[in-house]
């Protein structure tokens, strides 16, 4: 069963930041909480090492595509993001 969560006597400063993230991520103040300690709480903190890992990993799954910078123009041009 879902809970409530209240934001009580948050210090300015991290009112703020929650907010602009909240706005950038269109969610409201009380949802951006909720992930941001979804976020915080899920995982435990990897070492430097285990990051890189993880990213060359995922680097190396990609693949490797080129793309021409004028297909890329054009495509903008066009309105697609």
């Amino acid at each position: 069963m879902a809970k409530t969560l209240t934001l009580k006597n948050l210090p300015d400063a991290l009112h703020a930041r929650l907010a602009a993230a909240a706005k950038r991520h269109r969610r409201s103040l009380n949802n951006e909480a909720i992930v941001c300690l979804e976020v915080g709480l899920s995982s435990a903190p990897s070492s430097a090492k285990q990051q890189l890992e993880t990213i060359r990993a995922l680097r190396e799954s990609l693949g490797t595509c080129s793309f021409d910078p004028a297909d890329i123009d054009a495509a903008k041009r066009e309105g697609r993001p």
